[in-house]
């Protein structure tokens, strides 16, 4: 890789995070609310060309550094399947996506591009004005770890040979101008963590693939076949039993009365999954890992020890820890009713041969059990959003590490500016189509960027300001 232009100074530089452009979802005309979130009608590429256009103004006329933090794509999102595929397509993958492989995430990122033309475009006005680009991989779109996925988005801009080198695609991190370090944040989040982003790659029967992280694998296993759940926002696939019941009869007793059935068999293929992938060892060799760390610490304006240091704060993924899979996916509470409904049928059975009585008296023993069960199913509460958060001890070691006093970070969808500790904390919240209702009318949120640049009106030497803001088109 060429890495001759300078990216190790930067007086303005742009921050956006958790994109999730997808391929266009087709209208269901029999069900217009499914994946209704997904369909052309919630583009907002003109916006963002826009928004290109503004941070052009604010610049002045200088370079801007325009970085993308991560789940600019969402491949686990993309259910398009190819027309004449040169590659076989399993009965799974033909009802939740395609396996993170080469050839198949290729084929994904090509119909992503696809449906988003203007994006394209203004991404290429942007860099030919002279700016530049940079990538940081998310857990949304770690297909972008792939070599050939790279080389797809940098063809579609059709940019001359030299411009070329105005776009860096970056594993996990991004120091700007050695004031800020730039993160999408997964890495601290153990349901969505990348284990190895230096070494991403699991060999399999004569192929390559990723490791999935645990919360990826629920979207593409689950929410892919549940439509009517939007992925963008915990609060609205995170519930109670009887929000869940009344979700359910207002929107899909209709349009998916197999829901039981879908849940049951996205959350089994969910823990199954995962449980596989802790299996597959990534691939490492040896000779090479030491050119690896410094090409990551190149491209990242980094130093090789700061990579490896950064690597130690990695949180174990929970995909270790299939007890606590099972009570995110709600299948203890499925397993424990299957089992209590198994000993129910035996004690009726049992009562009815030994005594002679209705089958029936034997419902009298499970009449204390609901309370319990309902008690059990209200003590837990899921942690997924919990998680997200970074805490004050997390950022000053990263501070410490990278010598920097501003973190930014994506993931959580929340924007923030704060000061923990002595770091300056800033997270550049979200551009997804991120609803609280399954009609797409109450919007969540609004679409904000971290913009830090130089004071005009200060001296060469004086340091640059960081400010969360609001885009309105």
């Amino acid at each position: 890789m060429d890495l001759m232009q300078d990216f190790t100074k930067a007086s303005n530089t742009a921050i956006i995070s958790d994109l999730h452009l997808c391929e266009a979802e087709p209208v269901n005309a029999q069900f217009p609310l499914w994946k209704k979130y997904k369909t052309r009608e919630f583009f907002y590429d003109s916006e963002l060309v826009s928004f290109l256009e503004l941070i052009e103004k604010k610049a002045n006329g200088q370079k801007v550094e325009l970085i993308l933090n991560g789940d600019v794509f969402d491949f686990d999102s993309c259910m398009r399947l190819p027309e004449r595929p040169t590659f076989k397509i399993s009965w799974l993958e033909k009802k939740r996506g395609l396996y993170p492989r080469s050839e198949r995430s290729v084929f994904k990122i090509q119909q992503i591009l696809k449906d988003h033309p203007t994006f394209i475009s203004g991404l290429r006005n942007f860099i030919l004005k002279g700016h530049h680009i940079i990538f940081v991989i998310g857990n949304h779109d770690l297909e972008m770890h792939f070599s050939d996925v790279q080389s797809e988005i940098i063809q579609s801009l059709n940019l001359p040979g030299e411009l070329r080198k105005s776009i860096r695609f970056v594993e996990w991190f991004y120091i700007s101008n050695q004031d800020t370090l730039i993160e999408h944040g997964n890495q601290y989040d153990p349901y969505c963590v990348c284990e190895d982003p230096v070494n991403p790659f699991v060999k399999g029967y004569n192929y390559l693939h990723l490791k999935i992280p645990f919360g990826n694998l629920a979207t593409r296993y689950m929410v892919n076949g549940m439509g009517f759940f939007n992925p963008h926002s915990d609060a609205n696939y995170i519930m109670t039993f009887k929000d869940y019941i009344r979700f359910f009869m207002k929107y899909m007793f209709r349009a998916q009365p197999d829901l039981v059935f879908v849940w049951f068999f996205g959350s089994i293929t969910t823990l199954f999954q995962s449980f596989v992938s802790q299996l597959g060892s990534p691939v490492r060799n040896p000779l090479s890992i030491e050119d690896k760390i410094q090409n990551i610490a190149i491209k990242s304006n980094a130093e090789p020890r700061m990579v490896r240091e950064l690597r130690e704060l990695f949180v174990n993924p929970a995909a270790r820890n299939p007890f606590l899979l099972m009570r995110e996916l709600w299948l203890d509470r499925a397993f424990l009713l299957l089992l209590g409904l198994f000993f129910l049928y035996q004690i009726m059975t049992s009562m009815s041969s030994l005594f002679g009585i209705s089958i029936w008296w034997g419902l009298l023993p499970a009449l204390p059990l609901p309370p319990f069960f309902l008690f059990y199913s209200k003590s837990i509460t899921s942690r997924v959003s919990y998680y997200k958060e970074v805490d004050e001890k997390i950022l000053s070691t990263i501070g410490a590490i990278t010598k920097v006093n501003r973190i930014v970070f994506g993931h959580t969808h929340k924007p923030k500016h704060e000061i923990v500790g002595p770091i300056e904390h800033l997270n550049s919240g979200t551009w997804s189509p991120a609803f609280s209702d399954v009609e797409c009318t109450k919007s969540i949120g609004k679409k904000t960027y971290v913009w830090i640049s130089k004071d005009p009106t200060a001296g060469e030497g004086s340091s640059r300001k960081a400010e969360l803001c609001t885009f309105s088109a």
